[in-house]
């Protein structure tokens, strides 16, 4: 099993979609924070990621704090916003620009019925959708991930078929057939993992981060095997042994992709599994510090604190009492 798939197994996705978009050239709108959308959203606390599919037409995006660096995009294409950034999509240059913060409520009772806006012109059609997941989690892939990126999903069949299924459910979910919105939320998360797929597949030899260390096959081979039995008694030399390398050109390896040696990897990932299994289970501090691999409830306690800034206990607590 590979490391992406290893961490999106943990990763619990809530996707869906939201807005059925019919626009006609000049239009554009404004799009807040992600974080803006949760109190409307009937779903679980955490790290809100914004997608735009285009359909038909031409368009254009780009982050609020930098106008200046537009992505392009066409029909088949969607754009991600890793990190939630407010952001602008448009064509053109209306007199008007349509601020989504102010219509939310408007915007998400009415469902997927198409909602038309613009001059008349020259039409652009795009599905809306979001993820929302655990943010401890997210932050090992999510980390690396540039504040805007595009990837075309009609550049295969695969895509193209995903493409279309969200198209035909999102005009099916406008008549609220049962079971509908059950087949978007799959196909939302289907879309999240199928993007970051494709982002991957662009990245250069010169891009560092996670998900560029997975094109190396050494630092792959690594991060699978600590993702796969992440509290195993692993030593720098086996992980080397697993991956067909010696220890020293894995550390290179290692801290050239993800800035830090392969043993400080995997304590930090051991400590975020931890945050998860509190925030989630009732099982003891103990039994969880067992669990990812700490050999005493103490060891674990001093990690804890000094990745998070407060023992495991408190932790929970505190996640305990957020709405």
């Amino acid at each position: 099993m590979d490391a992406l798939s290893e961490v999106l197994k943990l990763v619990t996705l809530n996707g869906a979609i939201f807005y059925n978009a019919e626009f006609s050239c000049p239009w554009e709108f404004r799009s807040p924070r992600s974080q803006a959308l949760l109190r409307h959203l009937q779903t679980a606390p955490g790290h809100v990621i914004i997608y735009h599919l285009v359909t038909q037409g031409t368009a254009w995006a780009f982050l609020e704090r930098d106008p200046s660096a537009r992505v392009e995009l066409s029909a088949g294409q969607v754009v991600v916003f890793p990190h939630g950034d407010a952001h602008h999509m448009g064509n053109g240059s209306p007199a008007e620009i349509f601020d989504d913060e102010h219509h939310l409520a408007d915007i998400l009772s009415h469902g997927l019925a198409p909602a038309c806006y613009g001059g008349g012109g020259e039409p652009t059609n795009f599905i809306c959708g979001y993820f929302v997941c655990d943010p401890q989690l997210c932050r090992v892939v999510l980390g690396c991930l540039p504040p805007i990126f595009a990837v075309d999903l009609r550049a295969d069949t695969a895509g193209r078929w995903l493409e279309e299924s969200i198209r035909f459910s999102a005009t099916r979910a406008a008549s609220n057939e049962p079971g509908i919105h059950a087949v978007l939320a799959k196909l939302s998360e289907l879309l999240f993992i199928e993007t970051l797929r494709r982002h991957l597949g662009t990245m250069t030899a010169g891009d560092t981060g996670w998900l560029a260390g997975l094109r190396d096959p050494q630092v792959s081979q690594a991060l699978a095997a600590i993702h796969r039995e992440p509290a195993r008694a692993w030593t720098i030399a086996d992980l080397a042994s697993g991956a067909g390398t010696s220890r020293s050109v894995l550390a290179e390896r290692f801290r050239h992709y993800l800035g830090e040696p392969p043993m400080a990897y995997l304590m930090r990932w051991r400590l975020q599994l931890g945050a998860k299994l509190l925030g989630t289970t009732g099982r003891s501090v103990a039994e969880i510090a067992m669990q990812v691999g700490y050999d005493s409830e103490a060891a674990f306690n001093r990690a804890f604190k000094r990745e998070f800034g407060e023992p495991p206990a408190r932790y929970r607590k505190l996640r305990e009492q957020e709405p």
